[in-house]
């Protein structure tokens, strides 16, 4: 049974609006007292396929709050699986609360109850908060989960093909910029270090890449100093780096009015989601600078794609050669944006919903 949280009659036609503005095609609120559950799912689009995307587990300030990022979110992964050549439409969950204070198996197994009403309309996988277990306590309840470990089939932690598309990306913007793809002796500053990060450090210093890096926690800094000679530089100080690549792979708005003030860099690559602060205003700001951005949402696809090798029978070396594609995927955005004169972001819009009208133009015949 689907259940609502309660909401004001002003904010529900507030929903409406939002609802119908960014295209979504279905928003359920899960709610299950006994647990403590509260959830959102939200599926923007299913033209191409099931709506996939993973579930946050965050201490949200307020449901309206949730509301925004679950939405932003699933439109994000239908760019993500169209622009991916994947047959997946977008879709995204957020659960409500601490999840070192609240997250139980019964709790996370009632979202799976949920997820499962939908009927494979929408298909969950992990995000920040939720981990391995957590799939595997969700498909206690429902078939329509990825991201479970190896033992029973799965692709495991999705962390090293996300980042080996990051670096598939940065090696096709750095063809473009400096007239070949090798990384060996560029400046590259990752801010993150977490798991992501690590295995991106980890590609740009076997290139023997200068890595710079920038993380909140001195545990994961110390870790890829050591393990990978990473130059650490204190988080203030990072953007006045004089680098030659930004890798961004923690929080997302990094690139806005103030970094652009600061940031000496011909590329922008990176895994973390929505690094533009104004996808319009800072995609330009960019583009006029000089630099050349790789479109998140498309480099970062690669967790996206292990997730999309888990709905036949998973193979690895099938899931590496798919995310080797973003290379020439990103060169064929970089191509569009320079013939267009348009933002690569603008480009990789573009592509993504003339593949998603496309398929829909196939369904009236």
């Amino acid at each position: 049974m689907r259940e609502s949280i309660s909401q004001p009659m002003d904010t529900v036609g507030q929903i409406f609006d939002q609802f119908q503005n960014m295209g979504h095609k279905e928003i359920v609120f899960c709610h299950d007292p006994s647990t403590g559950l509260k959830a959102i799912i939200a599926i923007h689009d299913t033209t191409l396929g099931p709506a996939l995307g993973g579930t946050r587990f965050y201490n949200y300030t307020n449901e309206q709050e949730a509301l925004q990022d679950v939405l932003r979110l699933s439109k994000g992964m239908t760019y993500k699986a169209a622009i991916s050549g994947l047959n997946l439409g977008g879709g995204k969950a957020v659960i409500i609360g601490d999840p070192s204070q609240i997250k139980s198996e019964a709790l996370i197994r009632r979202f799976g109850k949920f997820v499962n009403t939908l009927s494979g309309n929408y298909i969950t996988a992990k995000d920040v908060g939720t981990l391995t277990q957590d799939m595997v306590y969700i498909s206690m309840e429902t078939k329509h989960v990825v991201g479970l470990p190896q033992s029973m089939g799965g692709g495991g932690d999705p962390s090293p093909l996300t980042a080996y598309g990051v670096y598939m990306g940065m090696k096709a913007c750095a063809r473009d910029v400096y007239g070949a793809d090798n990384l060996a002796g560029k400046k590259i500053a990752v801010q993150g270090a977490g798991a992501v990060g690590e295995h991106l450090i980890k590609h740009l210093r076997n290139e023997n890449a200068t890595v710079y890096v920038t993380d909140i926690s001195r545990e994961r800094l110390n870790h890829v100093s050591a393990h990978y000679e990473a130059k650490v530089v204190d988080g203030k100080e990072f953007y006045d780096l004089d680098m030659d690549i930004y890798a961004p792979c923690a929080l997302g708005a990094t690139v806005n009015d103030d970094t652009l003030k600061k940031l000496k860099c011909q590329i922008i690559a990176g895994a973390a989601n929505n690094q533009l602060a104004d996808e319009v205003k800072h995609g330009e700001a960019v583009k006029d600078a000089g630099i050349l951005y790789a479109p998140d949402f498309l480099i970062n696809a690669g967790g996206l794609i292990n997730s999309y090798a888990e709905l036949v029978i998973y193979n690895n070396q099938r899931a590496m050669q798919a995310t080797e594609m973003i290379y020439q995927v990103t060169q064929s955005i970089i191509e569009k944006s320079k013939n267009e004169n348009i933002t690569t972001t603008s480009a990789a819009n573009k592509i993504a919903e003339e593949r998603i009208e496309a398929a829909k133009a196939l369904r009236a015949y």
